[in-house]
């Protein structure tokens, strides 16, 4: 396993709100296992889920995302390929909310160093109750 850093700059856009962006910098650790490049990071107080860890599993031009721990609920889990469609549920204290996630983009470079930025532009519907498109940049330094 090897230490790196990551930026991650997420950018939310919808109607109601307009664009919402933060950024933030933190440590993370990456590996390969199976063809699949892993990073693991923990999340900030910026991203709203202090406590809880994101892990990305990136291969085969697909893109996993899956929280653990504190704030992350259960089932947390975001599957990214472009132009496909993924349907799942989001935790929340008042119980679990459907989840439609379209992939528009999804670019990356990452290197089997650990080095490159991952690019994902996505749809996101939570059951009516928020519509929006974001966009999510990942480098890894």
């Amino acid at each position: 396993m090897k230490e790196t850093m990551v930026k991650i700059l997420a950018s939310q856009y919808n109607d109601s709100v307009g664009e919402d962006s933060m950024e933030f910098i933190t440590e993370a650790k990456l590996y390969e296992k199976n063809g699949a490049l892993y990073v693991i990071y923990e999340e900030s107080d910026i991203s709203g889920i202090p406590g809880c860890r994101t892990r990305l599993k990136v291969k085969d031009g697909k893109v996993q995302m899956k929280r653990f721990g504190e704030g992350a609920g259960i089932g947390n889990e975001i599957k990214f390929e472009k132009g496909k469609r993924y349907t799942g549920f989001y935790a929340t204290p008042m119980g679990p909310i459907e989840l439609e996630v379209l992939t528009n983009n999804l670019e990356t470079s990452l290197t089997p160093e650990g080095k490159g930025e991952l690019d994902i532009d996505y749809s996101i519907s939570l059951k009516g109750l928020l519509e929006g498109r974001n966009k999510l940049n990942i480098t890894l330094m």
